[in-house]
């Protein structure tokens, strides 16, 4: 039976894969506008489902529970601070006005990326059933996610070389996160820990309505898109249910 790091390192690579599968999906269908908004809308949902269903509930658990519930806000604002250091760097490197959207879907992924591998390593400390839990509630997320980035990132003058090996490399920020949630939490506090599943849930919310929907709703959309979201979030709600 695998234990302790190696048992993270293979939930890890669970929704790390299931991102690479979804954008080597990208590579060989044609994606339409609307097609990348229900991916989107539908990886949306199923994220949000992630932080409400499990990390808060779990969070607040906490004593006192305006700890973790601070520790949300502090995750949110720790976004927004990444995303104005990357607005600041693509200023000064001058970066075109046509490729700062896939810049940003690939750096919300990245950043949703490595919350993923905190959270697999957080969760892991606390239970190794709420980690797995955790990796496969993210799969799905991940898939639809993959194959936005990827999509969107074919809507550059990038070469499909390139598009593959950034696609390769989403599997650093999670595993990455999934090493520093374990090591760094294992013998925390548990209000340490749980602190940090918060402020994850925190960054998490703030890259679905940040990256993620505005992405969604740039180019043409489908009214169906909705309806992807709340099935995203009934996606993980059925695993949540029935594999926790």
């Amino acid at each position: 039976m695998l234990e302790g790091f190696t048992l993270v390192l293979v939930l890890a690579c669970l929704p790390a894969a299931g991102n690479f599968l979804g954008g080597v999906a990208a590579e060989v269908v044609d994606v339409s506008e609307r097609s990348l908004s229900l991916a989107l809308h539908l990886a949306a949902g199923i994220v949000l489902a992630v932080v409400g269903l499990e990390l808060m509930p779990e969070a607040l658990t906490a004593d006192p529970p305006w700890v973790p519930i601070a520790a949300f806000v502090g995750g949110g604002a720790v976004f927004v601070a990444l995303e104005r250091a990357i607005g600041y760097v693509q200023v000064r490197t001058g970066t075109s006005e046509e490729s700062k959207g896939p810049l940003a879907i690939y750096s919300g992924v990245s950043i949703d990326l490595f919350s993923d591998g905190v959270m697999i390593g957080t969760g892991t400390v606390i239970n190794p059933v709420l980690g797995l839990l955790l990796a496969l509630g993210q799969v799905p997320a991940d898939l639809p996610e993959g194959f936005a980035s990827v999509a969107t990132l074919r809507r550059t003058e990038m070469t499909r070389r390139t598009r593959v090996l950034m696609s390769v490399s989403f599997a650093v920020p999670i595993i990455v996160g999934a090493t520093l949630g374990y090591f760094a939490l294992r013998d925390a506090p548990e209000l340490v820990t749980l602190s940090v599943l918060a402020a994850t849930g925190g960054a998490l919310t703030s890259v679905v309505v940040e990256e993620m929907l505005s992405e969604a709703h740039e180019g043409e959309t489908s009214p169906l898109g909705p309806i992807a979201l709340t099935a995203g979030f009934a996606v993980f709600a059925l695993i949540s249910v029935y594999v926790g």
